[in-house]
This record gives structure tokens, sequence and C-alpha cells, in this order.
């Protein structure tokens, strides 16, 4: 919190209140989630501290057993105070509390926080004394020059409180992907001449059909391995599928370790790029493009990948290193050899074109940081 902040709080009048006199605490009526339907209408609130509180949602269930929205839950496992913006539900050992007093919708986050500072005082006693415990707190509110809750400030602490911490997670993003684009070389985004040319003459190029086994030798097929036998440890280990590129587990176990900068094929035929270091299952298939250059690699499986994923391979039949082999793929050619070299420079271009608007960005926070901070 900033100096500015921190100064209001010292200067504005502050008054003692009971929660009691502000608040009810009632038990609620609860029902086992068995009971839950389709729905989205209300929450489900149990005692957990997890999601908020809300095991899940639900549809109508019965009128009885209603909760308001506009009250707090209060979980008496953690004793963590939840606002409840929607309509509610309650598991067992829950307890909802009512104001009795009108908040502003602004003024919520500050009552929340000063309900959840009273935790340590409530789990000091027992369950049955905790509505009697919760109502003979005494709590400190801010207080216009006449005695009364003073709401706008409140809502304009609040504010403040949310805009500086705002700035302050946009300031780290910027500054982590300032970082990051520094280390992989993408801060720079202007075009070589290389590169224009690439993307000028991409409607002229030629192209030719090359045999992926011709070009880079027999693919691997990897080795199964099942979720039981395998170790943690640091070796992405990848398996079918699209769900974190494929990479279901990181292990120790003893597999064979495929280099980096080739491709992948899965059994439904989605290729990948890798570039590190990986244990493959059986259901991949390994092309070992390690010579090529990186960018014309990432080309490559951009080539194999719409060769192999046509909707032909699925779990009845299924994409092996031999299917791999007799693959066919387009590439650009010169003097009757793949051209690696265009390849490079179309990749290149077409990175520097994707991450020219992200650089600008970085660039526009990074400025307005600096004014900010000469201030």
């Amino acid at each position: 919190m900033n100096a500015s902040l921190n100064e209001k709080l010292r200067a504005v009048k502050w008054g003692e209140y009971k929660l009691g006199t502000l608040f009810d605490i009632e038990n609620t009526l609860s029902f086992n989630a068995e009971k839950l339907v389709d729905g989205t209408e209300y929450d489900y609130v149990t005692r957990t501290s997890m999601n908020q509180g809300i095991l899940q949602t639900t549809g109508f269930v019965n009128e009885s057993n209603i909760n308001a929205s506009g009250t707090w839950s209060l979980g008496l496992l953690s004793m963590d105070f939840f606002y409840r913006r929607k309509p509610w539900y309650a598991g067992q050992f829950v307890r909802k509390i009512i104001p009795n007093i009108s908040i502003p919708e602004k003024a919520v986050p500050f009552f929340s926080t000063i309900l959840n500072k009273q935790k340590p005082i409530l789990l000091s006693v027992l369950v049955r004394s905790v509505d009697e415990a919760f109502k003979n707190i005494s709590i400190k509110l801010p207080e216009t020059a006449d005695g009364k809750i003073d709401f706008d400030f409140m809502e304009s602490f609040i504010a403040e409180l949310e805009a500086e911490r705002v700035a302050e997670l946009e300031a780290e993003r910027v500054a982590e992907l300032s970082a990051y684009l520094t280390v992989s070389g993408l801060d720079n985004y202007e075009l070589s001449s290389e590169e224009e040319n690439a993307l000028k003459n991409y409607q002229f190029l030629k192209w030719d059909t090359y045999n992926l086994e011709k070009l880079f030798g027999k693919s691997t097929r990897g080795k199964r391995l099942k979720g039981d036998d395998r170790i943690a440890g640091t070796l992405p280990f990848v398996t079918a599928g699209e769900a974190s590129e494929g990479i279901s587990a990181y292990i120790s176990n003893e597999v064979e370790v495929f280099e980096k900068n080739t491709t992948t094929i899965d059994m439904f035929g989605s290729a990948k790029y890798r570039n590190y270091k990986y244990g493959a299952d059986d259901h991949v298939a390994v092309v070992h493009t390690e010579t090529v250059p990186m960018k014309a690699s990432i080309f490559l499986t951009a080539a194999i990948h719409k060769a192999a994923h046509t909707g032909k391979f699925d779990y009845g039949h299924n994409f092996y290193a031999k299917d791999a082999d007799a693959l066919d793929i387009q590439l650009p050619t010169k003097d009757g050899k793949p051209d690696y070299d265009t390849m490079t420079a179309l990749i290149s271009a077409v990175q520097k074109l994707v991450i020219k608007d992200v650089v600008l960005y970085a660039d526009r926070k990074i400025e307005k940081a600096k004014t900010i901070t000469k201030h």
C-alpha cells in the first residue's frame, strides 16, 4: 500500500461498532450435495475455503433452503467469510451473515476484509460459541464528521487500492514480457531484407513433394510407460493428445531420450515441434529433424501436420512410425532440395509480425511506467 493510502487511513475519523449491531449471524438449512440439480442459478456453499467456499453451482432445489444474495457465508472449518452476490444453498456447518445496514456494493470489499480479520478470534472458540463470539466482537469503521459510517471513504479507498494493485500486476506482467522478449530475441520486430523478400515472393515459390524417410531416415516409435510406473522427475514425457502439447508427465525413468529440435506425431497424426529433450510413449512417432535449422524445423512440423492430421487416424486406426516413414510432404524447393533458407526466413518473418503488437504494447506500458515513476 502506498504512502497516500496510509495517510488516508491515519487521517480519517474512526468509530467503534459491535458486529452484533451491524450484522445478524444465523444458521443455514443444509442438505447434502446429492440433492443438487443441473443449473447455474444458485451456488452450493460448503465449509471449505477453496473456490470461495463454492463446491458447485446448481439449479433450483427448494424454496426453504435458499439464502439471499447480499449476505456473507461463514464456513465453520476455517472461519472464512465470503460475500454472496447470488442466491445460495448451504452444506453443513455454514453460517450466514446478514447485514442490518445498507452496504453499497463498492464498500463490500472493505467489510469483507474487516470480517476476515476476526478469523483468529473465531478459531479460538468452540463451534457452539461462534455466534456469541461474533456478536461481541468490536470493530472500527471510518466515520463522517456527524458520526455516521463513512461509506464514501470506503468506496474511495477500495477504488484506489484496486487501481494500485492493478498497476502493480500490470507492471509485473510487462516486466516479465519484456524480459522474455529480450531473452528469446523477439524484441526486434523489424523485418530483414531476406524476410521481406520471403514474404513478397511467397506466391512465386517452387514447391516439391518430399518423403520423410528419405529426408530424415526412419522415424522412431516411443515405448509404453504406464502411468503407475512413471517416476516423478524433470524429463518431459510425451503421449498422444493436445493438452499441454501432449506432455502427460515429467519423469526420471530410464527411457530413450530424444533430441531437441525434432518433431513428434501422435496416434491421431497431430505433429508438434519439440525444442527440448524428451521421452515418448508408443503412441508417438519421432521424426529426426535435429540437423535442420530450428526455424526450418518449425516449418517442417507445420508441413508434416498438414499432411498427417487429415482425420484419417483415430482410436481405431492409429498413426505409427511406419506411417511417418511413408508420409509425403510439400516443401519449398531449390536446386532439387528442400529450401531451408526460405523456410527459416518465412518462419522468422511470421514470428516478427505476430510479436510486433506485443512488443509495441510492452514498450508503451514501460514508457508509461517511467512517466509515472518520475512524477
